[in-house]
């Protein structure tokens, strides 16, 4: 047991509160199924509500964009629409960047459940614990605090699925070393009933025609379950894909013989604003190579 898992020290249950409610989302309930169910119809959207599947799903990893959902929010339910179609997960494991720069190189959070205005979701303690057993993360909710990568991905799930548990994981580090050590961990630690999201925007702040040209370098990568040659393109190019290492450390999780397709990819210009100074968004899923086959 790791000492800075307050609630199991204590023995009193600890949530994290919505820290983005209200700028990134909607912070009611009834409006933010609104909003969400809105994501699902909106001209960039997959055009419909998904309902989701049982079983286990087909779907073992995506990519979904984290800005507010009226600008990321149509792109990232190409992700969840697939998701929903594919099957119903036990767990998901949610990777995103650390845009504080607050917090340990590789963070799982302390607390028993994360909330936003959909309810609570609980936290996959004994996941958290084997990731910490098995790579360089720590326990630290400093790191997660004031975090919108992963907890921008809730509402979608809780509008999706009634009861489910997440590990969300921030990294500050998203070099090759640590996006590997993650991803083979996650590896042998999860099984066919958990999915892993990697929470990423793609550029910001260019030029739409710009943008789309440089999230091609990097989704060329990633269409190809290259995660090295993804890491090598991000920092060889200068691309601001702020969530690479979280991509990547996907990508290993699932392994090379995994078929991964790119549902959707558009600008924040395609949905809420204008080309001028834009964020790319891309939808990415990863199937198991040998249940495709089949």
């Amino acid at each position: 047991m790791v000492p800075a898992y307050r609630a199991a020290v204590s023995g009193m249950d600890s949530a994290r509160q919505p820290a983005v409610a209200g700028r990134f989302y909607v912070r009611n309930e009834a409006p933010l199924r609104e909003q969400v169910e809105g994501m699902f119809t909106h001209a960039v959207g997959p055009g419909s509500v998904p309902t989701a599947t049982a079983g286990s799903p087909e779907i073992a990893g995506l990519v979904a964009p984290h800005a507010g959902l009226p600008f990321s929010g149509p792109v990232a339910a190409h992700s969840y629409a697939a998701l929903a179609e594919s099957g119903t997960p036990e767990t998901v494991v949610i990777l995103g960047p650390n845009h504080t720069g607050v917090g340990a190189a590789v963070a799982v959070p302390g607390d028993d459940e994360w909330r936003t205005p959909l309810g609570s979701v609980q936290i996959d303690a004994d996941l958290r614990e084997q990731i910490v057993d098995s790579t360089d993360a720590t326990v630290d909710d400093r790191a997660h605090a004031s975090e919108h990568a992963a907890e921008v991905q809730l509402p979608f799930l809780q509008y999706l699925y009634d009861d489910l548990a997440v590990l969300p994981i921030s990294l500050r580090r998203q070099d090759a070393d640590v996006s590997r050590q993650l991803g083979e961990a996650l590896a042998a630690h999860t099984d066919e009933e958990t999915v892993v999201i990697a929470s990423s925007d793609f550029t910001h702040y260019e030029p739409h025609d710009v943008a789309i040209e440089r999230d091609e370098l990097a989704l060329d990568r990633i269409e190809a379950n290259d995660p090295a040659g993804l890491i090598e393109t991000v920092e060889r190019e200068g691309l601001s894909v702020c969530g690479y290492g979280a991509i990547a450390a996907m990508l290993w999780a699932n392994g090379e013989d995994s078929q991964v397709d790119v549902f959707a990819h558009a600008t924040s210009g395609d949905t809420a604003g204008s080309r001028d100074d834009v964020v790319g968004y891309a939808s990415v899923a990863v199937r198991d190579g040998a249940s495709d086959a089949a």
